[in-house]
């Protein structure tokens, strides 16, 4: 798989901002094939650091019911990447 396309966009809510300047793990919206040693070699090549661990989840949108129908919306995967202690992403 193309590196450019694993990563789709950072996660950028107050507890994950909170958690990449106090602990060192970013979030990322990943591409749902994208295995974690995919997810590993997009972070250490796009941002030059040093990756030690990458957690993922699959999230599934809520279904809601419309006068029309019910409406589900797509599977999304999510990655939490640790960092190597002193290695910083600029995201801003």
């Amino acid at each position: 798989m193309d590196l450019t396309y694993v990563i789709k966009r950072p996660v950028l809510t107050e507890k994950a901002t909170g958690e990449s300047s106090e602990l060192g793990r970013y979030q990322f919206v990943v591409d749902r094939t994208a295995s974690k040693d995919d997810i590993k070699a997009a972070v250490e090549k796009l941002y030059k650091v040093s990756v030690i661990k990458v957690n993922t989840m699959v999230h599934k949108a809520r279904i809601r019911p419309t006068k029309f129908g019910i409406i589900g919306g797509a599977l999304t995967k999510k990655a939490i990447v640790k960092l190597k202690d002193g290695d910083k992403i600029e995201l801003f």
